[in-house]
């Protein structure tokens, strides 16, 4: 992005700060639907395996459900849920399925599920010093699990808590327009999205791009963030990152066949790190913004204040 005026040190630091690791140390957690911590007291398990990432420090933080890609693991996405961690959120990765069809309803019902345990559950799986604030919670996606975090946004699943801000990761709403996964999310009507909170979009720009012949895009023209973009209303932010792919923001180290096949099935940057860095940057600038009232690393990064550790092939706002 061009910069039109000169950036002030504050602004510059406190942006760039984002794309690196904050000042809390983060620990990776898991809670199993079928155990419970070391604790004398009884426990309300959660309704499927769940990992978190959260501050190891004392105080009180603010929450992100984060819903992972199709047939991808939770595990997968550990080193970007630390990262935005690390500045002072607590991370919850829940993994929805093993296997799923091209319906998604169970999946927006399991989001649900797990959202409204957190009031009953979470805190006896955290570290004792450590306070999860339900009142500042946000919700994001990838790939379908971003179409999940949209839908539950539009209440397909009722929920006892309330989101504060929805974030889409490359979200994609099936193969193309016509062929939606059910339910549909995407209506084709701009600005038609009924949603009580700030958006942000992340795209890639290798998404729509086939790997080879052989296989579709991971996230095709008329289904992507795009679209999803297009049916956003004010207020919203839409970031698309050139020359990365639909699944470079994993871990980088994937594992297993389901980790292996995420090198080549879809069309992929030079390397992971710099779009985890971005992804887990502009999601903290945007929940601080959202959730704690401080946009002045968002707005950094809006107007080209600092460099960002990839190229930046569009950025729009949409302000109330």
């Amino acid at each position: 992005m061009a910069s039109t005026c000169s950036p002030t040190a504050t602004a510059t630091a406190t942006a760039t700060s984002v794309f690196e690791t904050g000042k809390h140390i983060p620990v990776l957690l898991r809670a199993e639907p079928d155990g419970c911590p070391n604790s004398s007291l009884p426990v309300v398990p959660p309704p499927l395996q769940l990992l978190i990432a959260t501050p190891s420090d004392a105080g009180e933080f603010p929450l992100l459900l984060f819903l992972h890609g199709y047939l991808l693991y939770n595990s997968f996405y550990s080193q970007l849920i630390q990262h935005i961690s690390s500045h002072g959120f607590i991370v919850l990765a829940p993994q929805l399925y093993t296997v799923a069809g091209p319906d998604s309803s169970e999946e927006i019902k399991s989001a649900a599920a797990i959202t409204n345990w957190l009031s009953k559950g979470l805190h006896h799986f955290l570290p004792p010093h450590v306070r999860p604030n339900l009142s500042k919670l946000g919700l994001a996606g990838h790939s379908r699990g971003g179409k999940t975090a949209f839908a539950l946004a539009m209440r397909k699943s009722s929920t006892s808590l309330k989101f504060s801000a929805l974030i889409g990761i490359d979200p994609v709403d099936g193969m193309d327009k016509g062929k939606q996964t059910p339910p549909p999310v995407l209506t084709y009507v701009p600005h038609s999205f009924d949603l009580d909170m700030a958006v942000m979009v992340i795209g890639s720009g290798l998404g729509e791009v086939k790997r080879n012949p052989l296989f579709p895009p991971c996230a095709p023209k008329g289904v992507n963030h795009e679209d999803f973009f297009k049916e956003c209303r004010k207020p919203a932010c839409y970031f698309v990152a050139k020359d990365y792919g639909h699944l470079d923001m994993l871990d980088d180290e994937t594992n297993g066949i389901r980790g292996k096949a995420t090198y080549c099935l879809c069309k992929n940057g030079k390397c992971r790190e710099p779009m985890r860095r971005f992804v887990g940057g502009v999601v903290i600038a945007f929940m601080k913004a959202y959730l704690e009232g401080d946009n002045s690393s968002l707005v950094s990064i809006r107007d080209g204040h600092v460099s960002t550790p990839v190229e930046l092939q569009n950025v729009e706002f949409l302000l109330v």
